[in-house]
């Protein structure tokens, strides 16, 4: 474990070297287009009612698979944090004590999936528009859900 000896961690955090390989290979469906070109800039949950429209540009070779996901007002939206680094088993947030990565929605974590209930504002073709993410302009896509339970409410 690594604790302050890199510049990047805050007092209490806790780095863990990652493993030599990965167990699984992902493929990216497209990316997502939003006004947050920093992770600073970014909002820490997506507002569904007025949030700015977002856009997830999905690869043409899955047009197929959006048939019919225009008859879903919410969508569950699966993507990858590409600029999360991925070592921290311990973080401090600002302004509170030491806590484990999986006792938060923190970015930063072994494997740095993220997922964001949207609400589906328009398709044309293999472009969506909706309101409610939370994540870093070109942020890859891993895939698309339709959620059928709960509120979009951020």
């Amino acid at each position: 474990m690594t604790e302050q000896s890199d510049p990047s961690i805050r007092p209490g955090e806790t780095a863990v070297p990652l493993p030599d390989r990965t167990d699984a290979g992902v493929y990216f469906i497209g990316r997502i287009r939003t006004p947050w070109p920093t992770r600073g800039e970014c909002p820490r949950r997506g507002d569904t009612a007025n949030g700015p429209i977002c856009t997830i540009e999905v690869d043409e070779r899955w047009l197929d698979a959006l048939t019919g996901i225009e008859t879903h007002p919410r969508l569950q939206v699966l993507y990858w944090m590409h600029e999360a680094r991925r070592d921290l088993v311990r973080q401090t947030p600002r302004g509170s004590e030491p806590i484990g990565t999986f006792a938060l929605r923190s970015p930063v974590r072994p494997n740095p999936i993220a997922s964001s209930v949207v609400v589906l504002v328009e398709r044309s073709g293999v472009i969506l528009r909706v309101r409610g993410l939370d994540c870093l302009d070109g942020t890859p896509l891993i895939d698309l859900k339709p959620d059928r339970g709960g509120t979009a409410a951020a």
